[in-house]
């Protein structure tokens, strides 16, 4: 350990080997202690939130990944698509409640042509100019592109004509190959998001990145996810924030066949978030999604590395689809007030993390 402090100290990258230490290191607090020397180095006393609200579109979905209990098939009887219509009426609710950011993101439904999501684009940007559309996983644009048969350039393109200001950080679960595939059948490789995310990046708009933790994978393979992010960051400065997605097992095909009783501890849920604030010295933010964590293990995440508690997250299905039974929404001054209990400074942003207002 004495090795990696002094490289941290010393503001040098780490190896695989390192991460793969710190990863398998039952001293928790010493990775908490490194991690938040790295998060003030950059963030100071900062801590960041947004006002969001999320649409889930459709559930059906033909990948049927093992790790979702979200996505059905067509003929399920809880199966919807909104129409357009529906898509209208609640962007027309979303006026004035204060958003800055719109998060979609739904199943992979090819019975969906791909003028359902340049109207989507379109229908939101009428009614809430104002509100930035941070929309579709690499994964959901992989798909919609196939099925137009079109580039995913091109795909990328009309979606950001029509209204389109980032992408999501979704999809990207774990990228070994091996346990990739155990986990998510055939959905996009890594390969094929890591490319996704280049062009969206080379065309000027910026994405997310995250992991999916908690099921079957190893120290080694959360290394190497990290450092294969890392890698493409080096490339193209696209991504804004890191974020892990915690394993929901309930109602899931991965956990009865894996036998996943348990959601994941909190102490590899502040682990994960430490290691990727050490790993991940290229990357702006690492994000603590409250949702998954729990707002008390959120708060004490702001000690490991984090440096932002995503948004107010109104209307997300897909978490609770797996049984997790966080509140839907929460307000915008428990964010102020439970950042202040910390010790630390809320900041607002928008999804660009321009700073909105600093509450001192």
């Amino acid at each position: 350990m004495s090795d990696i402090i002094e490289k941290i100290y010393g503001a040098e990258r780490l190896s695989f080997e390192d991460g793969v230490f710190l990863m398998k290191s039952n001293n928790l607090l010493q990775l908490g202690l490194l991690a938040n020397r790295v998060k003030e180095r950059l963030h100071g006393n900062n801590v960041y939130f947004i006002q969001n609200t999320h649409l889930n579109y459709t559930n059906v979905c033909y990948l049927q990944c093992k790790l979702c209990a979200f996505g059905v098939k067509p003929d399920h009887p809880s199966s919807y698509s909104l129409s357009l219509d529906d898509l209208k009426q609640k962007f027309s609710e979303m006026k004035g409640k204060g958003y800055r950011e719109l998060h979609v993101v739904g199943g992979v439904n090819p019975k969906l042509p791909f003028s359902y999501y340049e109207d989507m684009m379109t229908i939101s940007k009428q009614h809430n100019p104002d509100i930035h559309i941070q929309a579709f996983t690499a994964v959901e644009i992989d798909y919609l592109a196939k099925v137009a048969k079109i580039p995913v350039e091109n795909a990328l393109e009309r979606l950001r004509k029509a209204g389109l200001d980032s992408i999501l950080g979704g999809g990207a679960e774990i990228f070994d190959p091996v346990i990739r595939k155990t986990i998510s059948g055939h959905k996009t490789n890594a390969s094929r998001w890591f490319d996704i995310h280049r062009k969206t990046h080379e065309i000027g708009m910026k994405s997310n990145a995250s992991i999916l933790y908690g099921h079957i994978e190893k120290a080694e393979h959360v290394i190497d996810h990290l450092i294969r992010l890392r890698d493409l960051q080096d490339e193209t400065h696209g991504f804004n924030a890191f974020f892990g997605f915690a394993f929901q097992p309930e109602n899931t095909d991965l956990a009865k066949e894996f036998q996943i009783e348990n959601e994941t501890t909190g102490w590899y849920d502040l682990k994960i978030l430490a290691v990727a604030r050490l790993m991940l010295d290229n990357f702006p933010h690492i994000r603590a999604f409250w949702m998954l964590i729990g707002k008390k293990l959120a708060q004490v995440a702001l000690q490991f590395g984090a440096d932002d508690l995503d948004g107010t997250v109104m209307e997300e299905q897909i978490v609770h689809a797996a049984g997790n039974n966080a509140a839907q929404m929460v307000p915008k001054q428990w964010f102020i007030d439970m950042i202040k209990e910390t010790g630390k400074m809320p900041v607002e942003r928008d999804t660009l993390y321009n700073v909105i207002q600093t509450y001192h």
